[in-house]
């Protein structure tokens, strides 16, 4: 059996995503990391009322937890660190066209607290993207995006409209997953970028990837 590539046989070319030129700081300086950042992100599938997440390191240390508050007027969700104080809130804004959700810091529901929106780049998709806006951004062009891959099994996180890559994000399948009916996924947060932003991010992607019943 011939090994190797003959000549003239091309070699399937490597993309290449242009590191971050500034920090990207959303939440907080401190989750930055000069190196890239793999976390897991675990979440029970069916719990009365509630959808918690769970956010781990490669050893399994719990870095953040995400408590809900459903069977409200407005569903959000509580982005905490390990020891339980909320960085932020993620609250989805109904009745608009497209599905939007706003985080805001701490528990604070304030405008002067508003972080950033979210919200679904068209209003159907076979696939989704989310187009993310600071809350200072007063322009069409948002400063995020979220692009997903079909099946939902994978997403990127991008600067605006350019190719640089901030995060990725896939689906995990395992058998304990399937036995204990949860739902994971690892995330690889590149060098500079804030991994609790990307967090927030990844909750509301599978929120609104999870609404089945609503194509807006």
């Amino acid at each position: 059996m011939a090994t190797g590539h003959a000549p003239g046989n091309p070699i399937p070319a490597v993309r290449t995503y242009p590191p971050v030129e500034h920090p990207v700081v959303v939440i907080g300086p401190q989750y930055l990391a000069q190196y890239p950042v793999e976390l897991a992100v675990s979440t029970k599938l069916w719990t009365l009322g509630e959808n918690d997440f769970k956010v781990s390191d490669i050893n399994g240390t719990l870095i953040f937890q995400v408590k809900s508050k459903l069977l409200t007027l407005h569903d959000r969700r509580f982005l905490k660190d390990a020891a339980g104080n909320t960085l932020v809130n993620l609250r989805q804004k109904i009745r608009t066209m497209h599905r939007r959700w706003e985080a805001f810091r701490g528990e604070s529901k304030e405008e002067k607290d508003l972080l950033f929106t979210a919200k679904k780049s068209k209003l159907f998709q076979f696939k989704t993207e989310l187009d993310v806006f600071l809350a200072n951004n007063k322009r069409e062009v948002p400063d995020f995006k979220v692009k997903g891959g079909y099946g939902e099994s994978s997403c990127s996180i991008l600067v605006g409209d350019s190719n640089t890559m901030l995060a990725q994000m896939h689906r995990l399948h395992s058998l304990t997953t399937m036995i204990l009916d949860t739902d994971s996924f690892g995330v690889t947060v590149y060098p500079n970028v804030d991994y609790a932003f990307i967090v927030a991010l990844v909750v509301i992607l599978d929120e609104i990837n999870a609404d089945r019943s609503g194509e807006d």
